[in-house]
């Protein structure tokens, strides 16, 4: 048995996740990390992507998709991020018509007509559209 931490997920709307947990493995900046009991204090920037944590005591993963944010490692980890699903919350529907959207303004626009705040917003919706749908599907989110 592992030894546990609070572990405390937060989005702007909501307390999305209380619990204890043995690990947590979270898509960084700087790649894919995980985090344990009396691991180094820290604070990383969170990049679009699956967010994995086994609670305390058990054998499964719970698997959420998260869009950015951060998480804070001391004695316990909390994680900001703009959004949380759980895979049977997210609408795979309406996540391939916004990616399919996304898609066809992108397949209009060249980064030299474009707004590049425009493009920057198509193609975050595609990768954050992608990673919901890889999570809904049990399937771990494609690489950058």
């Amino acid at each position: 048995m592992a030894k546990s931490f609070p572990l405390e997920i937060f989005t702007p709307e909501r307390l999305f996740y209380w619990g204890d947990a043995e690990i947590v493995i979270c898509r960084t900046l700087s790649g894919e990390e995980g985090f344990m009991a009396d691991h180094i204090w820290g604070c990383k920037l969170l990049d679009i992507g699956e967010l994995r944590f086994r609670e305390k005591d058990q054998k499964e993963f719970r698997i959420a998709a998260i869009s950015g944010g951060y998480i804070d490692v001391k004695e316990r980890i909390l994680i900001f991020t703009d959004t949380a699903e759980w895979p049977d919350a997210i609408d795979v529907k309406r996540a391939k018509e916004k990616q399919s959207h996304a898609e066809a303004w992108l397949a209009e626009h060249s980064a030299e007509d474009a707004n590049p705040g425009e493009m920057a917003l198509c193609l975050q919706t595609i990768r954050r559209s992608k990673n919901r749908i890889a999570v809904a599907s049990g399937g771990t989110t494609p690489k950058r």
